[in-house]
């Protein structure tokens, strides 16, 4: 059998262009998810994807962890069915949007200037459309993906995936059994270089590690007009102040090692030490930033209910997202940062990981790329959030992110996961869709 390569497969194009469509359907699908289970649920929105794979054929399951928590898998048999099956997968949910702070509505879907506007824009109905337009295309044009392609549109990612990657990959494990790696989101989008004819694509193959922590301060309850030296809330604030101010040191992994030295070839800049706000990868600073060090941000803060009493217990919550291979150091830092009479507890826990960039799946990616643009370089990076593909791992399911999106030169991406006026080139989907199409008949 001769397989075909990315190059030499031409993408009908009218037939993805649907992707700008199926995107604009999905976002204006509610499915804020709220942390607490008060939001509308992701059921509306994994009924339209599976009816959108059912009119092309692809027959699909439902399955839901919880009321109206579901998830939809697929699986669309390959030309080589030897080979163990690759996994693509997106999530339905989205962070909660309000839109009193919004230039339209967050789940108009409205298009203006270029692009499609909305919640889930970027994160990551995004993707979620570029995979059903890639598929529903090979099943209209009759070609099949080099291997067989498992597809899974899940709930809950935002809030950690216990209704959703966390509980496919333990209670219906057996429909990942042959998967070996996974495709997902925080990978694939371009940065121009300026001064040269070349544009980089970051792809995900390493993912910093996530603990969420709760930081607890007890102290003597008491009223707020007498003098204390056990205050609670004061010595909650010192240890939040702390672990705000802390500066984090460069913690290179092989990764980011190689990102580094790859960017600095080929533009001459050197991110761990250079100004990336003033440099032509300006809308990757933040990415690749986070990507270097530990990070630690306080988000939550309770205590007391009112203003005369001095409460007993004070508490913070705080993001945590370590380097490869430092969680034990990352958590004694926090601790220290603490300080005496400050609790630290885990409430959540997800280990990190890193994949290997030399592989023949970024290869794919990489011709995929080449081929829609002949400019394109991709670079392997490590992305400091965590995705579902940290839910598969522990399945021996390599994870990668491939999202891909030719951005305008000076887009910043990075501010649009969980931003106001969320929004996605309108070019870019295209561009996404026939890329992904590519690459899935090819790797």
């Amino acid at each position: 059998m001769t397989t075909p390569d990315a190059a030499a497969i031409a993408p009908d194009r009218h037939g993805l262009d649907e992707v700008v469509e199926l995107c604009r359907d999905l976002i204006r699908i509610d499915t804020s998810n709220f942390f607490d289970g008060t939001g509308p649920g992701e059921r509306p929105a994994a009924e339209f994807v599976a009816h959108r794979l059912d009119e092309a054929g692809i027959d699909s399951t439902l399955l839901e962890a919880a009321p109206r928590r579901t998830s939809v898998v697929a699986r669309i048999p390959g030309r080589d069915r030897s080979r163990p099956a690759l996994l693509v997968h997106g999530h339905l949910d989205v962070v909660p949007a309000d839109p009193h702070h919004w230039s339209v509505h967050p789940f108009s879907g409205e298009i203006r200037d270029g692009c499609l506007w909305g919640r889930g824009a970027v994160d990551m109905k995004n993707m979620n459309a570029m995979i059903l337009a890639a598929v529903r295309q090979l099943a209209r044009s009759g070609e099949l993906p080099a291997r067989d392609v498992v597809l899974a549109f899940l709930p809950d990612e935002e809030a950690g995936g216990h209704h959703g990657s966390r509980w496919l990959a333990t209670h219906h494990r057996d429909l990942l059994d042959d998967c070996d790696q996974a495709v997902s989101e925080i990978g694939g989008f371009s940065v121009d270089l300026s001064g040269t004819d070349r544009r980089v694509y970051l792809v995900e193959t390493a993912r910093k590690g996530v603990a969420w922590l709760r930081l607890r301060a007890r102290g003597t309850r008491g009223h707020g007009s007498l003098l204390t030296d056990d205050n609670a809330t004061a010595r909650l604030a010192g240890a939040v102040t702390r672990l705000a101010r802390h500066v984090w040191p460069l913690e290179l992994t092989p990764t980011t090692t190689r990102m580094t030295d790859e960017l600095r070839r080929l533009t001459g800049i050197d991110v761990t030490e250079d100004d990336l706000g003033r440099t032509p990868l300006a809308p990757l600073a933040g990415l690749i930033g986070a990507s270097l060090r530990h990070v630690a941000n306080p988000t939550v803060l309770r205590a007391g209910d009112t203003i005369n009493v001095i409460p007993s217990e004070a508490e913070a919550l705080v993001d945590g997202r370590f380097v490869h291979g430092l969680h034990e150091e990352f958590l004694r830092t926090v601790g220290e940062l603490a300080g005496p009479g400050v609790e630290m507890e885990i409430l959540d826990f997800t280990a990190s990981a890193e994949t290997d960039p030399h592989g023949t799946l970024v290869d794919a990616m990489h011709r995929a790329l080449r081929a829609e643009d002949p400019a394109a370089t991709v670079i392997p990076y490590c992305s400091a959030a965590s995705t579902d593909n940290a839910s598969f791992a522990p399945l021996g399911i390599q994870g990668f992110g491939f999202a891909p999106l030719q951005l305008p030169p000076g887009f910043d991406f990075a501010s649009m996961f969980h931003g106001t006026d969320e929004r996605v080139p309108v070019e870019s989907l295209r561009f996404g869709a026939r890329a992904l199409y590519r690459f899935l008949t090819d790797n």
